[in-house]
């Protein structure tokens, strides 16, 4: 248990604070799980009876990936089932949300970001919880796509009911900066777009956010708070980032640059044909997804100049993305799949 444990026995009958996780399968959730455990509180974990991508781990691998925890299967999406199969009227002192959409399709993400977060919360003032703790995005501060609109709709919501909040905006994660390794370790170039230098970002390690996460159920400076956060170190951009893994791989810089103006093509008329085919929908979105992380920096934006600030955007944690970059390079990228979120893999 680490030295922060004694945060984890309520004030009136010495008991651990019960924690409800919700999203404990998806790629941040299981850390947090984790955390939490380690950090000696007693922790209820939901999830899908078939979890992972694609649905592809089984009840029993479930269990194993969130030892410690006590494991319970059903719907986020259905609010009978989380009462029942999950909260069951049992009093939680805390509920972390790790929710999100897999794809940032439009119904996909109001159903998750949105709908699935307000039935945690209702279930969460059902079971008596005195603070909620939600995995959110730092890319909601300029809202262009529907899962940022579904996500700030809920951010709202939680602000405006009687519980205690954190609400964590992180920038990219490790694993969103993977994508790539595969295919550099073939000999292909790195892909980017324009120059490699129209975006940057502070990517923090699974670990490091789950440290941060557990970090608001402990610190009172960080609840009713609104909270970017990135990894250590100054923000990187593509073009460093590829130059990063050849130094590391000991190959030459061989870049592949796509305009970004291929977006400017696809968008128009993506969004024509869903106008007349419900089936581009998604489609259109993915593309304008696409443009938005082409073009925006996951950084604190200043809403006064519109310039996204490097030194605004709070460092957390150790882990580098030098070293994130050398283990997966030597280990593969296993535990690091992307599912529907990779753009290049």
């Amino acid at each position: 248990m680490s030295s922060s444990s004694s945060y984890c026995r309520s004030s009136t009958d010495q008991q651990p604070k019960r924690v409800f996780v919700a999203g404990a399968t998806g790629y941040i959730g299981k850390f947090v799980t984790r955390e939490l455990v380690a950090r000696g509180y007693d922790v209820v974990s939901f999830a899908r009876e078939r979890a992972g991508i694609d649905g592809s781990n089984t009840a029993g691998q479930t269990c194993s990936q969130l030892q410690g925890s006590e494991v319970r299967f059903g719907n986020v999406c259905d609010s009978e089932s989380l009462l029942v199969s999950g909260i069951r009227k049992e009093h939680f002192d805390v509920v972390v949300s790790c929710l999100t959409s897999r794809t940032g399709g439009i119904k996909d993400s109001w159903m998750i970001d949105y709908q699935a977060n307000r039935n945690l919360l209702d279930a969460a003032m059902a079971a008596g919880a005195g603070q909620f703790v939600l995995l959110s995005a730092i890319c909601v501060q300029k809202p262009l796509l529907e899962f940022q609109r579904a996500k700030l709709k809920f951010e709202k919501e939680l602000m405006d009911s009687a519980i205690t909040y954190s609400i964590v905006r992180p920038t990219a994660f490790f694993k969103s900066l993977a994508g790539q390794v595969e295919n550099l370790k073939k000999g292909k170039p790195y892909v980017m777009f324009g120059d490699g230098e129209l975006t940057s970002c502070k990517p923090i390690s699974e670990a490091d956010l789950a440290r941060f996460m557990a970090d608001c159920l402990e610190d009172p400076s960080k609840q009713n708070e609104i909270l970017p956060v990135g990894g250590p170190g100054e923000p990187i951009s593509a073009r460093k980032q590829g130059e990063l893994l050849f130094e590391l791989m000991g190959r030459k810089p061989d870049f592949r640059k796509i305009p970004i103006a291929i977006f400017d093509i696809a968008i128009p008329v993506l969004s024509l044909l869903s106008k007349l085919f419900p089936m581009f929908e998604d489609k259109a979105e993915f593309a304008r997804i696409g443009r938005y992380y082409a073009s925006e920096s996951m950084l604190v934006l200043d809403p006064k100049t519109g310039i996204y600030d490097g030194t605004a955007t709070p460092s957390y944690g150790k882990d580098t993305l030098r070293e994130f970059y050398t283990r997966i390079l030597k280990e593969g990228c296993a535990g690091q799949e992307l599912g529907a979120h990779s753009m290049f893999h």
